[in-house]
Protein backbone atom coordinates (compact mmCIF):
# COMPACT_ATOMS: atom_id res chain seq x y z
CA UNK A 1 0.00 0.00 0.00
CA UNK A 2 2.69 2.45 0.92
CA UNK A 3 4.64 1.49 -2.42
CA UNK A 4 1.40 2.44 -4.03
CA UNK A 5 1.02 6.08 -2.45
CA UNK A 6 5.10 6.75 -3.02
CA UNK A 7 4.07 5.86 -6.62
CA UNK A 8 1.12 7.60 -6.83
CA UNK A 9 2.53 11.11 -5.64
CA UNK A 10 5.06 11.05 -8.04
CA UNK A 11 4.66 13.20 -11.16
CA UNK A 12 4.53 11.81 -14.57
CA UNK A 13 5.88 13.42 -17.55
CA UNK A 14 2.58 14.11 -19.13
CA UNK A 15 0.10 13.98 -16.21
CA UNK A 16 -0.46 17.85 -16.23
CA UNK A 17 -1.64 18.58 -19.60
CA UNK A 18 -4.75 18.36 -19.65
CA UNK A 19 -4.92 21.03 -17.23
CA UNK A 20 -2.97 23.70 -19.09
CA UNK A 21 -4.42 26.67 -19.91
CA UNK A 22 -5.20 27.64 -23.47
CA UNK A 23 -3.30 29.41 -25.75
CA UNK A 24 -4.76 33.36 -25.63
CA UNK A 25 -5.85 35.32 -28.37
CA UNK A 26 -3.94 38.86 -27.58
CA UNK A 27 -6.03 42.38 -27.55
CA UNK A 28 -5.87 43.43 -31.43
CA UNK A 29 -5.23 47.06 -30.29
CA UNK A 30 -2.52 45.89 -28.06
CA UNK A 31 -0.65 43.77 -31.03
CA UNK A 32 -1.33 46.62 -33.23
CA UNK A 33 0.55 49.21 -31.23
CA UNK A 34 2.94 46.83 -30.19
CA UNK A 35 3.90 46.28 -33.92
CA UNK A 36 4.07 50.10 -34.92
CA UNK A 37 6.94 50.05 -32.08
CA UNK A 38 8.38 47.27 -33.51
CA UNK A 39 8.81 48.84 -37.13
CA UNK A 40 10.17 52.75 -35.98
CA UNK A 41 13.90 51.36 -35.68
CA UNK A 42 13.56 50.65 -39.45
CA UNK A 43 10.98 54.35 -40.49
CA UNK A 44 11.89 57.81 -41.63
CA UNK A 45 9.18 60.11 -40.65
CA UNK A 46 7.40 59.84 -43.81
CA UNK A 47 7.56 55.89 -44.01
CA UNK A 48 6.19 55.20 -40.61
CA UNK A 49 3.37 57.88 -40.74
CA UNK A 50 2.02 55.57 -44.20
CA UNK A 51 2.34 52.61 -41.48
CA UNK A 52 0.74 54.46 -39.12
CA UNK A 53 -2.08 54.98 -41.42
CA UNK A 54 -2.64 51.76 -42.68
CA UNK A 55 -2.33 50.33 -39.68
CA UNK A 56 -5.39 52.56 -37.85
CA UNK A 57 -7.64 51.76 -40.96
CA UNK A 58 -7.01 48.05 -40.48
CA UNK A 59 -8.02 48.45 -36.73
CA UNK A 60 -11.20 49.77 -37.69
CA UNK A 61 -11.80 47.83 -40.25
CA UNK A 62 -10.59 44.24 -41.48
CA UNK A 63 -8.30 43.73 -38.90
CA UNK A 64 -11.52 43.82 -36.29
CA UNK A 65 -13.56 41.30 -38.52
CA UNK A 66 -10.46 39.00 -38.95
CA UNK A 67 -10.24 39.34 -35.26
CA UNK A 68 -13.46 38.37 -34.60
CA UNK A 69 -13.42 35.47 -36.85
CA UNK A 70 -9.83 34.17 -34.69
CA UNK A 71 -11.81 34.62 -31.36
CA UNK A 72 -14.06 32.36 -32.69
CA UNK A 73 -11.94 29.53 -33.89
CA UNK A 74 -10.13 30.28 -30.65
CA UNK A 75 -13.12 29.18 -28.93
CA UNK A 76 -13.44 25.62 -30.46
CA UNK A 77 -9.51 24.74 -29.86
CA UNK A 78 -7.24 24.76 -26.94
CA UNK A 79 -4.06 26.12 -29.18
CA UNK A 80 -5.44 27.79 -32.16
CA UNK A 81 -1.98 28.26 -33.28
CA UNK A 82 -0.70 24.48 -33.19
CA UNK A 83 -1.76 23.38 -36.59
CA UNK A 84 -1.31 26.52 -38.65
CA UNK A 85 2.23 27.45 -36.94
CA UNK A 86 3.24 23.64 -37.96
CA UNK A 87 1.92 23.98 -42.00
CA UNK A 88 3.40 27.75 -42.52
CA UNK A 89 6.53 27.51 -40.66
CA UNK A 90 7.16 23.99 -41.33
CA UNK A 91 4.97 21.23 -43.76
CA UNK A 92 4.12 24.20 -46.39
CA UNK A 93 8.15 25.27 -46.59
CA UNK A 94 9.06 23.80 -49.96
CA UNK A 95 13.02 24.81 -49.76
CA UNK A 96 15.44 22.21 -48.51
CA UNK A 97 14.63 21.52 -44.52
CA UNK A 98 17.50 19.47 -43.62
CA UNK A 99 19.74 22.32 -44.33
CA UNK A 100 17.43 25.38 -43.50
CA UNK A 101 15.18 23.96 -41.02
CA UNK A 102 16.97 21.63 -39.19
CA UNK A 103 19.04 22.56 -35.71
CA UNK A 104 22.45 21.09 -34.65
CA UNK A 105 24.74 21.35 -32.32
CA UNK A 106 27.74 19.65 -30.53
CA UNK A 107 27.26 17.02 -27.40
CA UNK A 108 29.77 18.55 -24.84
CA UNK A 109 31.62 15.54 -23.91
CA UNK A 110 34.57 16.70 -25.81
CA UNK A 111 35.11 19.00 -22.57
CA UNK A 112 35.80 16.88 -19.95
CA UNK A 113 36.42 12.40 -20.12
CA UNK A 114 36.21 12.13 -24.08
CA UNK A 115 38.72 14.78 -25.80
CA UNK A 116 39.41 14.46 -29.52
CA UNK A 117 40.84 10.31 -30.48
CA UNK A 118 41.35 8.53 -33.03
CA UNK A 119 39.80 4.53 -32.29
CA UNK A 120 37.22 5.87 -29.72
CA UNK A 121 34.21 6.22 -32.51
CA UNK A 122 32.43 2.65 -31.94
CA UNK A 123 33.06 1.91 -27.87
CA UNK A 124 31.98 5.70 -27.04
CA UNK A 125 29.38 5.29 -29.53
CA UNK A 126 27.96 2.20 -27.49
CA UNK A 127 28.14 4.20 -24.09
CA UNK A 128 26.28 7.65 -25.60
CA UNK A 129 23.77 5.30 -27.39
CA UNK A 130 22.94 3.25 -24.12
CA UNK A 131 22.61 6.58 -22.22
CA UNK A 132 19.79 8.13 -24.70
CA UNK A 133 18.15 4.73 -25.04
CA UNK A 134 18.16 4.95 -20.89
CA UNK A 135 15.98 8.48 -21.66
CA UNK A 136 14.04 6.75 -23.80
CA UNK A 137 12.94 4.63 -21.12
CA UNK A 138 12.39 6.94 -18.64
CA UNK A 139 9.94 9.09 -21.03
CA UNK A 140 8.56 5.79 -21.61
CA UNK A 141 7.49 5.56 -17.97
CA UNK A 142 6.88 9.07 -17.90
CA UNK A 143 9.88 9.54 -15.23
CA UNK A 144 11.10 12.65 -17.12
CA UNK A 145 10.67 15.29 -14.44
CA UNK A 146 7.78 18.24 -15.41
CA UNK A 147 9.34 21.54 -16.24
CA UNK A 148 8.38 24.22 -14.21
CA UNK A 149 8.82 27.52 -13.62
CA UNK A 150 8.18 28.05 -10.15
CA UNK A 151 5.29 25.92 -8.99
CA UNK A 152 3.31 26.32 -12.61
CA UNK A 153 4.06 23.67 -14.87
CA UNK A 154 5.03 23.76 -18.75
CA UNK A 155 3.40 22.14 -21.43
CA UNK A 156 5.55 18.51 -22.14
CA UNK A 157 3.96 17.58 -25.07
CA UNK A 158 6.90 18.53 -27.70
CA UNK A 159 8.93 15.48 -25.57
CA UNK A 160 6.62 12.69 -27.43
CA UNK A 161 8.45 14.01 -30.31
CA UNK A 162 11.74 13.25 -29.38
CA UNK A 163 12.01 9.71 -30.54
CA UNK A 164 10.40 7.73 -33.21
CA UNK A 165 9.32 10.54 -35.53
CA UNK A 166 9.55 11.85 -38.57
CA UNK A 167 8.38 13.80 -41.56
CA UNK A 168 7.51 12.90 -44.59
CA UNK A 169 7.34 14.96 -47.33
CA UNK A 170 4.56 15.49 -50.04
CA UNK A 171 3.83 17.30 -52.93
CA UNK A 172 2.45 20.81 -51.42
CA UNK A 173 2.57 19.61 -47.64
CA UNK A 174 4.43 17.42 -45.46
CA UNK A 175 3.01 15.68 -42.77
CA UNK A 176 4.31 14.32 -38.99
CA UNK A 177 4.82 10.37 -38.01
CA UNK A 178 4.86 10.00 -34.71
CA UNK A 179 5.33 6.41 -33.28
CA UNK A 180 5.92 6.69 -29.88
CA UNK A 181 3.85 5.33 -26.86
CA UNK A 182 3.91 5.77 -23.22
CA UNK A 183 4.12 2.17 -21.66
CA UNK A 184 0.53 2.83 -20.16
CA UNK A 185 -0.54 3.60 -23.87
CA UNK A 186 0.78 0.30 -25.41
CA UNK A 187 3.72 -0.30 -28.00
CA UNK A 188 6.11 1.58 -29.23
CA UNK A 189 8.92 0.89 -31.87
CA UNK A 190 12.43 -0.60 -29.99
CA UNK A 191 14.87 -0.52 -33.33
CA UNK A 192 17.32 2.00 -34.46
CA UNK A 193 18.61 2.36 -37.45
CA UNK A 194 22.39 2.97 -38.40
CA UNK A 195 23.71 4.79 -41.33
CA UNK A 196 27.22 4.18 -42.53
CA UNK A 197 29.00 4.81 -46.07
CA UNK A 198 25.34 5.15 -47.64
CA UNK A 199 24.12 2.15 -46.35
CA UNK A 200 21.38 1.80 -43.78
CA UNK A 201 21.11 -0.98 -40.70
CA UNK A 202 18.42 -1.85 -38.37
CA UNK A 203 18.98 -3.53 -34.83
CA UNK A 204 16.33 -3.94 -31.87
CA UNK A 205 17.37 -2.36 -28.38
CA UNK A 206 15.29 -4.67 -26.34
CA UNK A 207 16.13 -8.10 -26.07
CA UNK A 208 14.40 -10.70 -23.74
CA UNK A 209 12.64 -7.87 -22.33
CA UNK A 210 15.76 -6.02 -20.90
CA UNK A 211 17.92 -2.75 -22.77
CA UNK A 212 20.37 -3.87 -24.30
CA UNK A 213 24.29 -2.97 -22.58
CA UNK A 214 26.97 -0.97 -23.92
CA UNK A 215 29.13 -4.35 -25.00
CA UNK A 216 26.03 -5.78 -26.80
CA UNK A 217 25.81 -1.58 -28.49
CA UNK A 218 29.50 -1.90 -29.19
CA UNK A 219 29.23 -5.70 -30.66
CA UNK A 220 26.87 -4.27 -33.27
CA UNK A 221 28.00 -1.08 -34.19
CA UNK A 222 31.55 -2.79 -34.61
CA UNK A 223 29.82 -5.62 -36.94
CA UNK A 224 28.33 -2.27 -38.80
CA UNK A 225 31.88 -0.21 -39.33
CA UNK A 226 33.73 -3.30 -40.22
CA UNK A 227 31.06 -4.62 -42.70
CA UNK A 228 31.08 -0.91 -44.37
CA UNK A 229 34.87 -0.53 -44.26
CA UNK A 230 35.64 -3.94 -46.22
CA UNK A 231 32.88 -3.49 -48.87
CA UNK A 232 31.37 -0.95 -51.61
CA UNK A 233 29.76 2.23 -50.45
CA UNK A 234 25.87 1.62 -50.59
CA UNK A 235 23.64 4.41 -52.89
CA UNK A 236 23.24 6.78 -49.72
CA UNK A 237 18.99 6.33 -50.62
CA UNK A 238 19.31 9.24 -46.81
CA UNK A 239 20.79 11.75 -49.28
CA UNK A 240 17.63 12.35 -51.04
CA UNK A 241 16.20 13.65 -47.63
CA UNK A 242 18.10 16.81 -48.24
CA UNK A 243 16.68 17.61 -51.41
CA UNK A 244 14.01 19.97 -51.98
CA UNK A 245 10.72 18.97 -50.19
CA UNK A 246 8.51 18.34 -54.01
CA UNK A 247 11.50 16.87 -55.37
CA UNK A 248 12.09 14.43 -52.16
CA UNK A 249 8.45 13.77 -52.12
CA UNK A 250 7.98 12.15 -55.68
CA UNK A 251 11.27 10.58 -56.07
CA UNK A 252 9.82 8.68 -52.82
CA UNK A 253 6.58 8.26 -54.92
CA UNK A 254 9.17 6.66 -57.34
CA UNK A 255 11.27 4.96 -55.15
CA UNK A 256 8.14 3.40 -53.54
CA UNK A 257 6.63 2.60 -56.88
CA UNK A 258 10.42 0.80 -58.32
CA UNK A 259 9.53 -1.91 -55.39
CA UNK A 260 6.76 -2.13 -52.63
CA UNK A 261 9.59 -3.43 -49.89
CA UNK A 262 11.17 -0.15 -50.59
CA UNK A 263 7.92 1.41 -48.74
CA UNK A 264 8.78 -1.31 -45.67
CA UNK A 265 12.09 -0.14 -45.23
CA UNK A 266 11.10 3.24 -45.26
CA UNK A 267 8.65 2.89 -42.48
CA UNK A 268 11.47 1.09 -40.12
CA UNK A 269 13.50 3.99 -40.77
CA UNK A 270 10.72 6.40 -39.72
CA UNK A 271 9.31 4.45 -36.99
CA UNK A 272 13.03 3.93 -35.82
CA UNK A 273 14.16 5.47 -32.12
CA UNK A 274 16.65 7.53 -33.65
CA UNK A 275 18.84 7.24 -36.67
CA UNK A 276 22.55 6.48 -35.58
CA UNK A 277 24.95 7.91 -38.13
CA UNK A 278 28.68 6.91 -38.35
CA UNK A 279 31.06 9.40 -39.95
CA UNK A 280 34.28 8.97 -41.53
CA UNK A 281 35.71 12.92 -40.37
CA UNK A 282 37.80 14.04 -37.52
CA UNK A 283 36.43 17.32 -36.71
CA UNK A 284 38.51 19.32 -34.59
CA UNK A 285 37.31 20.99 -31.41
CA UNK A 286 38.48 22.31 -28.34
CA UNK A 287 36.38 24.25 -25.29
CA UNK A 288 37.26 27.07 -27.03
CA UNK A 289 36.41 26.33 -30.68
CA UNK A 290 33.47 24.92 -31.98
CA UNK A 291 33.49 26.12 -35.32
CA UNK A 292 34.54 22.88 -37.16
CA UNK A 293 32.38 20.41 -35.29
CA UNK A 294 29.15 22.47 -35.64
CA UNK A 295 30.02 22.81 -39.54
CA UNK A 296 30.16 18.78 -39.89
CA UNK A 297 27.06 18.40 -38.30
CA UNK A 298 25.07 20.82 -39.57
CA UNK A 299 26.53 20.51 -43.11
CA UNK A 300 28.19 16.89 -43.23
CA UNK A 301 27.48 14.20 -44.95
CA UNK A 302 24.23 14.32 -46.34
CA UNK A 303 24.34 10.37 -46.97
CA UNK A 304 24.69 9.45 -43.70
CA UNK A 305 21.63 11.41 -41.71
CA UNK A 306 18.22 11.42 -42.21
CA UNK A 307 17.18 14.86 -42.65
CA UNK A 308 13.58 14.33 -41.26
CA UNK A 309 14.04 12.36 -38.43
CA UNK A 310 13.71 14.07 -35.20
CA UNK A 311 16.81 12.81 -34.11
CA UNK A 312 19.84 11.79 -35.95
CA UNK A 313 22.74 11.09 -33.31
CA UNK A 314 25.73 11.51 -35.29
CA UNK A 315 29.15 9.99 -34.48
CA UNK A 316 33.02 10.75 -35.68
CA UNK A 317 35.89 9.04 -36.23
CA UNK A 318 37.75 11.01 -33.43
CA UNK A 319 34.88 9.95 -30.72
CA UNK A 320 33.13 13.60 -30.90
CA UNK A 321 29.41 13.76 -31.30
CA UNK A 322 26.14 15.93 -31.89
CA UNK A 323 23.07 15.86 -33.18
CA UNK A 324 20.72 16.83 -36.00
CA UNK A 325 16.80 17.37 -35.75
CA UNK A 326 14.24 18.03 -37.80
CA UNK A 327 12.85 21.28 -36.53
CA UNK A 328 9.11 20.45 -36.94
CA UNK A 329 8.11 18.41 -34.69
CA UNK A 330 10.26 19.93 -31.41
CA UNK A 331 12.17 23.04 -30.20
CA UNK A 332 15.57 22.94 -29.39
CA UNK A 333 14.64 23.06 -25.60
CA UNK A 334 13.91 18.97 -25.75
CA UNK A 335 17.44 18.01 -27.14
CA UNK A 336 18.99 20.51 -25.05
CA UNK A 337 17.18 18.39 -22.43
CA UNK A 338 18.79 15.14 -23.60
CA UNK A 339 21.58 16.02 -24.02
CA UNK A 340 22.08 17.73 -20.76
CA UNK A 341 20.81 13.99 -19.51
CA UNK A 342 23.45 12.36 -21.17
CA UNK A 343 26.45 14.54 -20.76
CA UNK A 344 25.57 14.36 -16.95
CA UNK A 345 26.08 10.84 -16.93
CA UNK A 346 28.68 10.32 -19.32
CA UNK A 347 30.73 12.81 -16.49
CA UNK A 348 29.17 10.92 -13.17
CA UNK A 349 30.52 7.85 -15.15
CA UNK A 350 33.77 8.89 -16.10
CA UNK A 351 33.33 8.48 -19.75
CA UNK A 352 33.00 4.62 -18.91
CA UNK A 353 30.55 1.57 -18.97
CA UNK A 354 31.07 0.29 -15.68
CA UNK A 355 28.80 -3.01 -15.34
CA UNK A 356 28.84 -5.91 -16.98
CA UNK A 357 31.24 -7.13 -20.22
CA UNK A 358 28.96 -9.63 -20.62
CA UNK A 359 27.27 -10.16 -24.24
CA UNK A 360 24.09 -12.00 -24.75
CA UNK A 361 23.35 -14.05 -28.16
CA UNK A 362 21.51 -11.21 -30.21
CA UNK A 363 20.78 -11.27 -33.44
CA UNK A 364 23.42 -9.21 -35.99
CA UNK A 365 22.03 -5.85 -37.59
CA UNK A 366 20.22 -6.75 -40.25
CA UNK A 367 21.05 -4.17 -43.45
CA UNK A 368 18.13 -2.62 -45.47
CA UNK A 369 18.84 -2.79 -48.79
CA UNK A 370 16.68 -0.95 -51.04
CA UNK A 371 15.73 -1.54 -54.78
CA UNK A 372 17.26 1.19 -56.98
CA UNK A 373 17.29 2.14 -61.08
CA UNK A 374 19.73 4.55 -62.84
CA UNK A 375 17.00 7.22 -62.40
CA UNK A 376 17.00 6.78 -58.30
CA UNK A 377 21.05 6.85 -58.84
CA UNK A 378 20.44 10.38 -60.22
CA UNK A 379 18.20 11.66 -58.47
CA UNK A 380 20.89 10.93 -55.21
CA UNK A 381 23.56 12.42 -56.88
CA UNK A 382 21.52 15.73 -57.90
CA UNK A 383 20.20 15.85 -54.34
CA UNK A 384 24.25 15.43 -53.01
CA UNK A 385 25.38 18.42 -55.60
CA UNK A 386 22.17 20.49 -54.59
CA UNK A 387 23.22 20.15 -50.92
CA UNK A 388 26.75 20.72 -50.72
CA UNK A 389 26.17 23.70 -53.39
CA UNK A 390 23.76 25.23 -50.41
CA UNK A 391 25.85 24.64 -47.62
CA UNK A 392 28.87 25.88 -49.35
CA UNK A 393 27.44 29.49 -48.80
CA UNK A 394 27.52 29.17 -45.01
CA UNK A 395 29.78 30.54 -42.63
CA UNK A 396 30.48 29.29 -39.26
CA UNK A 397 31.93 30.85 -36.45
CA UNK A 398 31.52 29.28 -32.80
CA UNK A 399 34.16 30.63 -30.44
CA UNK A 400 33.96 30.99 -26.20
CA UNK A 401 34.34 34.54 -24.55
CA UNK A 402 36.18 33.11 -21.48
CA UNK A 403 36.30 37.22 -20.20
CA UNK A 404 33.31 36.68 -18.13
CA UNK A 405 29.86 34.93 -18.01
CA UNK A 406 26.41 35.22 -16.14
CA UNK A 407 28.06 35.23 -12.37
CA UNK A 408 29.32 38.97 -13.25
CA UNK A 409 25.98 39.81 -15.54
CA UNK A 410 24.17 39.06 -12.12
CA UNK A 411 26.38 40.84 -9.94
CA UNK A 412 25.22 43.98 -11.86
CA UNK A 413 21.71 43.21 -11.70
CA UNK A 414 21.40 43.06 -16.02
CA UNK A 415 20.04 39.61 -16.81
CA UNK A 416 22.70 37.89 -19.13
CA UNK A 417 20.16 36.98 -21.56
CA UNK A 418 19.55 40.88 -22.55
CA UNK A 419 22.82 41.92 -21.94
CA UNK A 420 23.76 39.17 -24.68
CA UNK A 421 21.10 40.22 -26.78
CA UNK A 422 22.09 44.32 -26.12
CA UNK A 423 25.75 43.55 -27.04
CA UNK A 424 24.66 41.73 -30.09
CA UNK A 425 22.40 44.93 -31.68
CA UNK A 426 25.73 47.24 -30.47
CA UNK A 427 27.79 44.89 -32.91
CA UNK A 428 24.95 45.15 -35.91
CA UNK A 429 24.88 48.64 -35.33
CA UNK A 430 28.46 49.30 -35.52
CA UNK A 431 29.44 46.72 -38.23
CA UNK A 432 26.75 47.91 -40.66
CA UNK A 433 25.99 51.87 -39.41
CA UNK A 434 22.17 50.58 -38.71
CA UNK A 435 19.97 48.93 -36.58
CA UNK A 436 19.17 45.06 -37.61
CA UNK A 437 16.20 43.69 -36.93
CA UNK A 438 16.35 40.82 -35.05
CA UNK A 439 14.10 37.64 -33.89
CA UNK A 440 15.10 36.22 -30.51
CA UNK A 441 12.58 33.31 -29.36
CA UNK A 442 10.55 33.59 -26.82
CA UNK A 443 8.63 30.36 -25.58
CA UNK A 444 4.75 30.29 -24.55
CA UNK A 445 4.78 26.54 -22.96
CA UNK A 446 2.53 27.89 -19.97
CA UNK A 447 0.13 27.10 -22.40
CA UNK A 448 -1.16 23.67 -23.74
CA UNK A 449 0.39 22.71 -26.84
CA UNK A 450 2.34 26.15 -26.82
CA UNK A 451 5.59 26.80 -28.58
CA UNK A 452 7.42 30.06 -29.19
CA UNK A 453 6.55 33.39 -30.34
CA UNK A 454 8.38 35.87 -31.53
CA UNK A 455 10.47 38.91 -29.86
CA UNK A 456 12.20 41.42 -31.22
CA UNK A 457 14.51 43.11 -29.70
CA UNK A 458 15.51 45.48 -32.29
CA UNK A 459 13.45 48.05 -29.73
CA UNK A 460 14.06 51.89 -30.63
CA UNK A 461 15.38 51.97 -26.93
CA UNK A 462 18.40 49.51 -28.18
CA UNK A 463 18.83 51.59 -31.08
CA UNK A 464 18.73 55.13 -28.37
CA UNK A 465 21.54 52.77 -26.98
CA UNK A 466 23.52 51.79 -29.31
CA UNK A 467 23.54 55.30 -31.00
CA UNK A 468 24.99 57.03 -27.25
CA UNK A 469 27.58 54.47 -27.51
CA UNK A 470 29.00 55.61 -30.81
CA UNK A 471 28.47 59.32 -30.09
CA UNK A 472 31.68 60.44 -28.26
CA UNK A 473 30.27 63.49 -27.15
CA UNK A 474 27.71 61.17 -25.02
CA UNK A 475 28.80 61.00 -20.80
CA UNK A 476 29.16 57.37 -19.66
CA UNK A 477 26.72 58.10 -17.05
CA UNK A 478 24.21 58.80 -19.79
CA UNK A 479 25.39 55.97 -21.78
CA UNK A 480 24.42 53.97 -19.03
CA UNK A 481 20.74 55.48 -18.43
CA UNK A 482 20.24 54.36 -21.69
CA UNK A 483 21.42 51.04 -21.29
CA UNK A 484 19.13 50.31 -18.69
CA UNK A 485 15.90 51.86 -20.40
CA UNK A 486 17.15 49.02 -23.48
CA UNK A 487 17.02 46.36 -20.76
CA UNK A 488 14.46 47.38 -19.21
CA UNK A 489 11.80 47.41 -22.12
CA UNK A 490 13.38 43.96 -23.26
CA UNK A 491 12.63 42.02 -20.49
CA UNK A 492 9.19 43.51 -20.59
CA UNK A 493 9.04 42.50 -23.89
CA UNK A 494 10.28 39.19 -22.80
CA UNK A 495 7.42 38.76 -19.94
CA UNK A 496 4.67 39.57 -22.23
CA UNK A 497 5.93 37.48 -25.01
CA UNK A 498 5.84 34.51 -22.53
CA UNK A 499 2.74 35.47 -21.69
CA UNK A 500 0.77 34.85 -24.53
CA UNK A 501 1.08 38.76 -25.51
CA UNK A 502 3.21 39.07 -27.98
CA UNK A 503 2.06 40.43 -31.68
CA UNK A 504 4.00 38.75 -34.81
CA UNK A 505 1.49 34.31 -33.92
CA UNK A 506 -1.72 36.96 -33.59
CA UNK A 507 -0.65 38.96 -36.86
CA UNK A 508 -0.17 35.73 -38.23
CA UNK A 509 -3.34 34.40 -37.59
CA UNK A 510 -5.31 37.48 -38.40
CA UNK A 511 -3.40 36.99 -41.74
CA UNK A 512 -4.21 33.21 -42.47
CA UNK A 513 -7.91 33.75 -41.25
CA UNK A 514 -7.90 36.56 -44.56
CA UNK A 515 -6.50 33.64 -47.20
CA UNK A 516 -8.86 30.81 -45.41
CA UNK A 517 -12.04 33.40 -46.36
CA UNK A 518 -10.42 33.85 -49.41
CA UNK A 519 -9.78 37.87 -49.06
CA UNK A 520 -7.35 40.04 -50.58
CA UNK A 521 -4.50 40.20 -48.44
CA UNK A 522 -4.37 43.18 -46.02
CA UNK A 523 -2.26 46.39 -46.79
CA UNK A 524 -0.75 46.29 -43.45
CA UNK A 525 1.25 42.99 -44.67
CA UNK A 526 1.73 43.93 -47.87
CA UNK A 527 3.39 47.44 -46.57
CA UNK A 528 7.40 47.92 -47.43
CA UNK A 529 8.13 47.98 -43.74
CA UNK A 530 5.95 45.01 -42.83
CA UNK A 531 9.16 42.97 -44.50
CA UNK A 532 11.84 45.66 -43.81
CA UNK A 533 11.03 45.46 -39.62
CA UNK A 534 11.45 41.51 -40.36
CA UNK A 535 8.16 40.27 -40.83
CA UNK A 536 7.28 37.44 -42.82
CA UNK A 537 10.40 35.67 -41.94
CA UNK A 538 12.74 38.48 -42.87
CA UNK A 539 14.43 38.98 -39.68
CA UNK A 540 18.41 39.98 -40.36
CA UNK A 541 19.73 38.40 -37.15
CA UNK A 542 17.74 35.15 -36.45
CA UNK A 543 18.99 34.33 -32.67
CA UNK A 544 17.99 32.05 -29.39
CA UNK A 545 19.40 31.44 -26.15
CA UNK A 546 20.45 27.64 -25.75
CA UNK A 547 20.15 28.00 -22.40
CA UNK A 548 22.47 27.85 -19.06
CA UNK A 549 23.86 24.46 -19.53
CA UNK A 550 27.03 23.03 -21.46
CA UNK A 551 24.68 22.40 -24.22
CA UNK A 552 25.28 24.57 -27.68
CA UNK A 553 23.32 24.40 -30.68
CA UNK A 554 22.61 26.37 -33.98
CA UNK A 555 20.17 26.64 -37.23
CA UNK A 556 21.37 29.09 -40.34
CA UNK A 557 20.35 32.29 -40.79
CA UNK A 558 16.60 33.02 -41.89
CA UNK A 559 17.35 35.22 -45.24
CA UNK A 560 20.44 34.64 -47.22
CA UNK A 561 22.23 38.32 -45.79
CA UNK A 562 21.26 37.60 -42.55
CA UNK A 563 22.79 36.38 -39.29
CA UNK A 564 21.67 32.99 -37.29
CA UNK A 565 23.00 33.80 -33.77
CA UNK A 566 22.90 31.06 -31.01
CA UNK A 567 24.65 30.84 -27.75
CA UNK A 568 24.51 29.70 -24.91
CA UNK A 569 26.03 31.23 -21.07
CA UNK A 570 27.46 30.01 -18.23
CA UNK A 571 28.77 31.19 -15.02
CA UNK A 572 32.16 32.01 -16.39
CA UNK A 573 31.79 31.75 -20.50
CA UNK A 574 29.83 32.83 -23.18
CA UNK A 575 29.37 30.91 -26.20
Amino acid sequence: MENQLAKSTEERTFQYQDSLPSLPVPSLKESLKKYLESVKPFANEEEYRKTEEIVQKFQSGIGEKLHQKLLERAKGKRNWLEEWWLNVAYLDVRIPSQLNVNFAGPAAHFEHYWPPKEGTQLERGSIILWHNLNYWQLLRKEKVPVHKVGNTPLDMNQFRMLFSTCKVPGITRDSIMNYFRTESEGRSPNHIVVLCRGRAFVFDVIHEGCLVTPPELLRQLTYIHKKCHSEPDGPGIAALTSEERTRWAKAREYLIGLDAENLALLEKIQSSLLVYSMEDDSPHVTPEDYSEIIAAILIGDPTVRWGDKSYNLISFSNGVFGCNCDHAPFDAMVMVNISYYVDEKIFQNEGRWKGSEKVRDIPLPEELIFTVDEKVLSDISQAKAQYLREASDLQIAAYAFTSFGKKLTKNKMLHPDTFIQLALQLAYYRLHGRPGCCYETAMTRYFYHGRTETMRSCTVEAVRWCQSMQDPSVSPHERQQKMLQAFAKHNKMMKDCSAGKGFDRHLLGLLLIAKEEGLPVPELFTDPLFSKSGGGGNFVLSTSLVGYLRVQGVVVPMVHNGYGFFYHIRDDRLS
